[in-house]
């Protein structure tokens, strides 16, 4: 991949982690909070964050020290 596309999928990655986010809090305010749900909505979120870094990294020229 190069760097532009890279970048696209990090933007990509980004707002679908945020919509996680906001999709986490809405299942929360509710009377009786499916907790499976946000579990799962959870562990999605934490894989998300993962390959955000991952892309991240990818962006970053290695440095030899």
């Amino acid at each position: 991949m190069d760097e532009a596309q890279i970048i696209a999928r990090l933007d990509l990655l980004r707002t679908e982690h945020r919509d996680l986010d906001a999709a986490i809090d809405a299942l929360a305010a509710t009377g009786i909070p499916d907790q499976l749900q946000i579990a799962r909505l959870k562990k999605r979120k934490l894989r998300l964050r993962d390959e955000i870094a991952s892309c991240e990294d990818e962006l970053i020229p290695d440095i030899i020290a």
